[in-house]
């Protein structure tokens, strides 16, 4: 990718490596073995040159406009010149335009699918992280994604919550111990559970799954600092709050909505995990617009 590209997808937090397998990955599978783009080879000259604009359709949030750069260098061999308009994690309106792309014709049409597939589908994240955000604004919880994501975009959709203002919790099997309620049943309890990852990883941060006020003083007790407080009321979650104190950072997790967030976010808890944020969200409707020419093609 040119330098621009790459120093963009840096500067959000994303390898530019694993954003080009991704994109060449979606490249592939649209373009088959044979990786032709029969409709535009027959109608577009291989010399024409145009500028397209990358529009919202709807309202949200943007999210993903350095990936959808990515899309277009890559389609193109890097001869494109990508203009943004906006920037991740702005509010659009329908009909704002959100980057400018110059380039071969043909590379921008084949790559159109592509580009607007992934900067879709991560705005529409972004866009519904934004909504729990606002929802939890005046308290102190933070939105919390999971690792409920799509197969090979977690680090594109995780992005995309950051973007809308929530915040990523591990990112994988490997960053953080969860004990959850297999575990304990595996391993014969909190105790037994923790005690054996505190001696295989003792570097790694541990979290525990707890269901009960008993459950969470014991997990604290033993030294557990984060807490997941699975499907409990609100008024469960209060007299966990109590009882814990701060001697552990605090997860809702399970069963939230919208409409609900405010109160479980009232039971004094530090975060609300959902998973809804990455396997739920719909996208943000956004096109690709080719600027009309007067050549008279």
């Amino acid at each position: 990718m040119k330098l621009s590209t790459t120093q963009a997808l840096q500067a959000a937090g994303l390898d530019p490596v694993v954003v080009e397998r991704i994109v060449r990955g979606a490249l592939d599978e649209d373009l088959g073995p044979e990786r032709r783009d029969v409709t535009t080879v027959a109608t577009v000259p291989d010399e024409q040159v145009d500028t397209v604009d990358v529009v919202a359709r709807a309202d949200g949030v943007v999210a993903g406009l350095a990936v959808a750069a990515a899309v277009f260098d890559l389609a193109a061999s890097r001869t494109v010149r990508v203009l943004p308009v906006a920037v991740d994690g702005d509010r659009v309106a329908r009909g704002d335009v959100l980057a400018t792309v110059t380039g071969p014709t043909r590379s921008l049409l084949t790559a159109e699918r592509t580009a607007l597939n992934l900067l879709s589908r991560m705005s529409g994240v972004a866009t519904h992280t934004r909504a729990w955000v606002e929802a939890l604004a005046g308290t102190k919880a933070t939105v919390l994604d999971t690792r409920k994501t799509t197969p090979g975009l977690r680090m594109l959709e995780k992005y995309a919550v950051r973007a809308g203002g929530g915040a990523n919790k591990r990112l994988g099997l490997y960053d953080v111990a969860m004990i959850k309620d297999n575990h304990k049943l595996a391993a014969g309890g909190i105790g037994a559970a923790y005690r054996r990852v505190r001696e295989a990883f003792p570097d790694v941060p541990v979290q525990v799954e707890v269901t009960s006020v008993a459950e969470a003083v014991e997990a604290v007790e033993l030294g557990a600092d984060f807490l997941l407080c699975d499907n409990m009321t609100p008024a469960l979650l209060t007299e966990v709050v109590t009882a814990v104190g701060d001697r552990a950072e605090l997860e809702a997790t399970g069963g939230l909505t919208l409409d609900t967030a405010a109160e479980y976010a009232a039971t004094g808890v530090d975060y609300l995990s959902v998973g809804a944020l990455t396997h739920s969200s719909p996208i943000l409707d956004i096109a690709l617009d080719l600027r009309p020419t007067d050549t008279g093609r």
